[in-house]
């Protein structure tokens, strides 16, 4: 290191070097400023610090002693701004990619819903984030053997997490990654703890965590007597095998056992069974047909809502897809926030470190209403008339005309 003092007078001094100095050191009527002096290396374009010079200028009036002073403080404070202010590459995930596996149960408009918006939050994340989710999607089409297989892919392909929407699936990416650990977030799991895939709500325990689309099955039966308070008979509309439908179907009977109102249950596994069972609704004339988040009726709505229409029988859901798809009423959470916050997840155990077992599940307002427009005609009932009677008792009152997916 090499030090030089300057002899400079106060006058001759340039001010405007200051902000250059890395420190200064009065000392009576003298003032000392410290520079560090940058060399060229080898490569022209990289410049090192070498030496440290010390400036000292001598016999400073007092008000040019403490201008400069001022100065100084000024611009050293400045850059200490400037760098702390700076954004550096550091701020910013290294660039890493996150390979992601996700297995659809079936092709309904609210489980696609939450898919689309999985990916898209999930790209949103990484550009912010400066880090890539590499997704592999697929779809089982709600057949066990292919699921397995989809499954068994993603683990030989290595993914760093799996994403399971609807049931099903998080059961069977549970079950697959007991050995390997493999963290899981699943998509609306009506009933997490009842399908035994965590142990609680707050704390699932294992490596599995999500986001659930509990239905308030009471709820939704309010509706159909707000609607018909003269209602004697209720249909109930489900697969026996879904496990999203096992405790709303133990519930809708509760309630309607302790309003004395009678029950027919009607079942199905395949479109064509469901299809069958509405024709079977229609003729014992219900007066309206309850059919919890069952994705095997949801895929058969299309196929069943005018028979039931036709029949004078409104059909209760519980999602907004039903409604989209022709049924009277959907009511549940919002598909849309729940493929968000899944996402949202995704990352938190991903890129945040967020341990699964530790990680509680995210519930939803499960207040929204949604009613199908052409359906409500069909039925003979006065679209304003419905909508306020039904207010007060959902969160919102939403319209939407048959279709078969989102826009």
């Amino acid at each position: 290191m090499m030090v030089r003092k300057s002899e400079w007078a106060s006058q001759d001094v340039n001010l405007g070097g200051i902000a250059e100095a890395e420190a200064f050191v009065p000392c009576g009527a003298e003032v000392f400023f410290v520079f560090k002096k940058l060399v060229a290396g080898n490569d022209p374009s990289i410049r090192r610090p070498s030496k440290t010079i010390f400036l000292e200028v001598k016999n400073m009036k007092k008000n040019t002693l403490k201008k400069l002073t001022a100065l100084a403080l000024a611009a050293v404070m400045a850059l200490s701004l400037f760098a702390c202010g700076k954004k550096t590459d550091t701020d910013k995930t290294d660039g890493k990619t996150y390979k992601i596996g996700i297995c659809n149960y079936v092709d309904d408009a609210s489980l696609n819903q939450i898919v689309a918006n999985i990916r898209s939050q999930l790209e949103a994340i990484g550009q912010e984030k400066g880090v890539t989710f590499d997704i592999s999607y697929d779809n089982c089409n709600a057949d066990a053997a292919v699921m397995n297989q989809i499954i068994a892919n993603f683990i030989a392909d290595k993914v760093d997490l799996m994403i399971g929407v609807a049931t099903p699936v998080a059961v069977a990416m549970q079950s697959a990654t007991e050995d390997n650990n493999i963290p899981v977030v699943f998509a609306a799991v009506s009933d997490p703890v009842g399908a035994g895939l965590v142990e609680s709500m707050d704390a699932p325990g294992a490596n599995i965590t999500g986001t659930s689309d509990y239905l308030d099955t009471d709820a939704i039966l309010d509706l159909i007597f707000t609607a018909d308070p003269d209602a004697k008979t209720i249909g109930l509309l489900y697969n026996q095998g879904q496990d999203s439908s096992t405790t709303p179907i133990k519930n809708a009977k509760a309630y309607l056992d302790k309003k004395n109102v009678a029950y027919k249950e009607y079942t199905g596994t395949t479109t064509d069974e469901i299809m069958l069972a509405a024709s079977k609704i229609a003729a014992d004339k219900v007066d309206a047909v309850f059919t919890p988040t069952d994705n095997t009726v949801m895929t058969a709505e299309l196929s069943i809502y005018e028979t039931l229409a036709k029949a004078g029988i409104s059909h209760y859901t519980g999602a907004d897809s039903f409604a989209l798809n022709g049924a009277f009423v959907g009511y549940g959470v919002d598909y849309t926030k729940l493929g968000t916050i899944t996402a949202d997840m995704v990352v938190q155990v991903l890129v945040d470190g967020k341990d699964p077992a530790t990680l509680p599940v995210t519930t939803f307002d499960n207040g929204i209403a949604m009613i199908n427009t052409e359906s409500c005609a069909a039925l003979g009932y006065d679209l304003t008339a419905v909508k306020q009677a039904f207010d007060g008792k959902c969160s919102s009152v939403l319209e939407t005309t048959t279709q078969q997916n989102f826009n």
